[in-house]
C-alpha cells in the first residue's frame, strides 16, 4: 500500500540552552532521542530546524541598554536623533528605544500609520477615511493624532504604543516629540540626524534620506554591528532581529550560523547514515487576517541553512491537472495519469500553467514559517523542529 501520510512537523523538546552550550551536540541528541522515544526513523531529506533564539543564546550574543546608548552617542553625538519607522513591539523594539533615548538629548519619533511595517495597527484605514486623512501625504503631530483618533489600544496586547514609546523615551531623561508620517523626507524638517528602523524597506529609506539632505544617517542594522565594550553584535543586521532578554539586556540575532547547520548535518549522517537538511529559523512570514500583523520582524526567515534547502518548490498543481489535462479520467486511471505526469515533470516549471497556483516563495521561507508555527513562541519548550516528508510528492511510496 502507498504511504498515506505526507508532511509531518514535530516540535522536539530540548534542554534550556545557556551561553556556551554545544548546540550541535544538543540538537543532534534531542532529535535522535525524540525519534527513539516516539518510534520513528530518521530519513534522507528530513529537515531539522532550530530557532534563532537558542543559537544566539548558545553564542552568548547579548548586549545591554548601556551598550546601545554608547553606540548611539558615538554615532549621533548625544544630541537630537530622529527615529523613524520602528515596529510597534514591547519585545522587539521597546528595549532598543530605551538605549536610543539613553544616548540622546532629544528623540523625534516618527511612526508610520495606519500601521507599522509588519502590520501592527495604530488606527484603521476606515478611521482614516472617516477623518479625510491621506496617510501617503499628511503629516500629523501628536496633538492632531490625539484629536482625530484618541487613545487607540492594540486589540491583542491592550497597549497604546504611542503613549508607551513616549513614556520610555521620557523615562530615560530625553525630550520627546512624536510625528506620524510615511514619507522618510518628513523627518528632515525636524532633524538631519536620522536613525531609520524599518526592516525590509531600509535600503530605500536610506537612499531617500541621503538624497534629500540627511546628514548623519544610520540604520538599526548599523547599531551594534560591532562589539561595544565586549558586547554581543551582529555585523550584518545590528539590532535588527533582536529581542528583549531582561529589562536591561537584549539578545541579538545570531551570527556565523553556517558552520552550525553543517556540523549538525554531519553528526546526524554519522549517527544514522541519513543525509538531512538543517536550518536556523526566526519569524515566519505569514499574515494574521484578524490582527493584520505580517509577523516577519526578523531581517530574514533563515540566517543559515544547508545546501539542499536552496531554491523554490518545483511542484505541479494537482487540481489543475485533474480539472484540465485529465478532466475525463477518474479513479485509478486518474491517479496513474497524475503520477506519470509528476514523474516526467520538468526540472524547472517556472511559467508553466500546470504549476500555476503553487506557492511562489523560497523553500527556507516556507519551511521557516512552518517551523515557527510548530514551535510557537511561548512555553511549548520545543525550539527544535523535525520535519519529515516535506519533499515527498504524490508518487512517493
Amino acid at each position: 500500500m502507498s504511504r498515506m501520510i505526507g508532511t509531518v512537523s514535530r516540535g522536539v523538546r530540548a534542554p534550556i540552552i545557556r551561553s556556551g552550550d554545544n548546540l550541535a551536540e544538543i540538537v543532534t541528541a534531542s532529535v535522535l532521542d525524540a525519534a527513539k522515544s516516539e518510534g520513528y526513523e530518521i530519513r534522507n531529506r528530513d529537515i531539522i530546524a532550530m530557532t534563532e533564539a537558542i543559537v544566539a543564546r548558545a553564542q552568548g550574543n547579548y548586549a545591554t541598554v548601556d551598550d546601545i546608548a554608547e553606540d548611539i552617542k558615538a554615532k549621533f553625538g548625544g544630541e537630537t536623533v530622529g527615529v523613524i519607522f520602528p515596529i510597534l513591539s514591547r519585545n522587539r523594539f521597546a528595549i532598543c528605544l530605551k538605549g536610543i533615548a539613553r544616548g540622546a538629548k532629544k528623540v523625534v519619533l516618527m511612526l508610520s500609520y495606519p500601521s507599522d511595517e509588519v502590520g501592527n495597527h495604530l488606527v484603521s484605514l476606515d478611521a482614516l477615511d472617516e477623518k479625510g486623512i491621506d496617510p501617503y501625504r499628511d503629516v500629523l503631530d501628536l496633538q492632531s493624532y490625539r484629536q482625530h483618533f484618541g487613545y487607540e489600544k492594540h486589540r491583542f496586547t491592550g497597549v497604546d504604543y504611542v503613549e508607551y514609546y513616549e513614556s520610555l523615551i521620557r523615562g530615560e531623561g530625553a525630550e520627546c516629540e512624536i510625528v506620524f508620517a510615511n514619507n522618510p523626507k518628513a523627518i528632515l524638517s525636524y532633524t538631519k540626524n536620522v536613525l531609520y528602523c524599518d526592516i525590509h524597506t531600509r535600503q530605500r529609506t536610506r537612499k531617500i534620506l541621503l538624497a534629500n539632505g540627511g546628514e548623519t544617517v544610520y540604520g538599526l542594522d548599523e547599531i551594534l554591528s560591532a562589539p561595544v565594550n565586549g558586547s554581543g553584535y551582529n555585523e550584518s543586521y545590528g539590532l535588527l532581529g533582536s529581542n528583549k532578554a531582561t529589562e536591561e539586556q537584549v539578545k541579538l540575532f545570531p551570527r556565523d550560523c553556517q558552520g552550525l547547520v553543517e556540523d549538525i548535518q554531519d553528526r546526524v549522517l554519522k549517527a544514522t547514515g541519513k543525509l538531512v537538511e538543517v536550518m536556523v529559523y526566526g519569524d515566519g512570514a505569514f499574515k494574521d487576517p484578524v490582527g493584520k500583523i505580517w509577523e516577519l520582524a526578523d531581517p530574514v526567515v533563515s540566517p543559515a541553512y544547508t545546501e539542499g534547502l536552496e531554491g523554490t518548490p518545483n511542484e505541479l498543481k494537482l487540481k489543475y491537472l485533474a480539472d484540465n489535462d485529465f478532466a475525463s479520467l477518474s479513479g485509478e486511471e486518474l491517479k496513474a495519469a497524475i503520477k506519470q505526469e509528476i514523474e516526467k515533470k520538468d526540472a524547472n516549471l517556472v511559467g508553466k500553467m500546470a504549476s500555476e497556483g503553487t506557492t511562489p516563495r523560497r523553500l527556507t521561507d516556507l519551511i521557516g514559517s512552518l517551523c515557527d508555527l510548530t514551535s510557537g513562541s511561548g512555553d511549548k519548550g520545543t525550539p527544535i523542529v523535525h520535519i519529515q516528508g516535506y519533499f515527498d510528492n504524490y508518487t512517493t511510496e
